[in-house]
């Protein structure tokens, strides 16, 4: 069975209903952050949904050197502080080098570690220092079955919980593929699985020196993962993909997010 993990007022885990983490991939200003919120407060009452609102205050990991990386840390979460001030969502972010941990920890709920950064030792260390949960994604790299000594470091540092992101895996050199095992195979290692939808849709940059995507498969993905007993689904959502500056390939519409969740709950009552 796998362990749960609290997120500031949720619960992630084996048992407990299945969580939303979503928002927009970076913080680009407060009228889209506050779009999406207020899409998802309705969301979560409608559908009495556990949400955790995802936003990152920079974007490390850019194909381009000349590719939006964030407004500055310490704008973007005071931006995100008012999110969780006047919406109560919990929330996550991507943490890069081990002096943010602190910095963001003192705002967000759960610190994320970036796939590709999944097996920086001292960075998970310092995630686990703050005493907060973390979120390892899955590097494009990793086995599964690997995960657990990641998930280690974080736990002993003091680190308060681990949650696991399946993200999909490198497969040749422009596509990436889901092997749905991956889900049940983190968790029997201990630890909740999300399933991130979005990113897992990509198709890292090449040529044009910009990460596309596939957004057409993010809905089927969600549901198979669901189907496979993800704990979590983690989808990056935005008002205007097309002009979001980062991710703007993989993002999902905002308008369309109820229909993937709606559909979710209908796929997990139907396994219970």
């Amino acid at each position: 069975m796998a362990n749960i993990v609290r997120v500031g007022n949720i619960v992630v885990g084996d048992g407990y209903p299945l969580v939303i983490i979503t928002g927009p991939c970076v913080v680009e200003d407060r009228d889209i952050l506050f779009r999406v919120a207020t899409v998802l407060s309705r969301l979560q009452s409608k559908y009495d949904i556990p949400i955790i609102f995802k936003s990152s205050y920079k974007k490390a990991n850019r194909t381009s050197g000349d590719s939006f990386m964030g407004i500055g840390m310490e704008d973007a979460l005071r931006l995100l502080e008012e999110i969780k001030n006047d919406f109560g969502f919990p929330l996550i972010t991507d943490v890069h080098s081990e002096p943010e941990c602190a910095v963001a920890a003192e705002v967000v709920d759960i610190l994320q570690i970036p796939a590709f950064l999944c097996r920086q030792t001292e960075l998970l260390q310092a995630a686990g220092g703050t005493g907060k949960p973390v979120n390892i994604k899955k590097g494009q790299f990793m086995a599964p079955e690997k995960m657990k000594y990641q998930a280690e470091k974080v736990l002993q540092s003091g680190g308060s919980g681990v949650i696991l992101t399946e993200r999909g895996t490198t497969f040749g050199y422009e596509d990436l593929v889901v092997d749905m095992r991956s889900i049940p195979v983190m968790q029997s290692a201990g630890y909740p699985v999300v399933f991130d939808a979005t990113h897992s849709v990509q198709v890292p940059g090449g040529s044009t020196g910009v990460t596309g995507g596939r957004p057409e498969f993010i809905a089927p993905l969600a549901r198979a993962a669901v189907a496979a007993g993800c704990d979590a689904l983690f989808i990056e959502s935005h008002p205007d993909p097309p002009r979001a500056k980062s991710d703007a390939g993989s993002q999902l519409v905002l308008d369309k997010l109820e229909k993937i969740i709606r559909d979710a709950l209908s796929v997990r009552d139907a396994l219970s």
